[in-house]
């Protein structure tokens, strides 16, 4: 798998909170969608810190995977 690190995070707009964190505001991941190279995930309670672009194809199959452990 190819990974690429943002180092500001913040340098880009469009942040939403991922469906799959949880309701504490401590631990929330932020993905950002429509990015060329993958999908950006970031932590919250770091705006200005890094973010690892995934490649979108890992990221399905890692929500997928997400998707059927939580019905289980």
């Amino acid at each position: 798998m190819t990974e690429r690190t943002i180092l500001n995070a913040a340098t880009l707009g469009g942040w939403r909170k991922s469906s799959y964190s949880g309701p504490d505001k401590d631990s929330c991941l932020e993905v950002l969608d429509g990015h060329p190279f993958g999908v950006p995930v970031r932590d919250s309670k770091n705006p200005h810190g890094p973010a690892v672009v995934f490649p979108a194809a890992a990221w399905r199959a890692f929500v997928a995977e997400v998707k059927d452990t939580a019905t289980v």
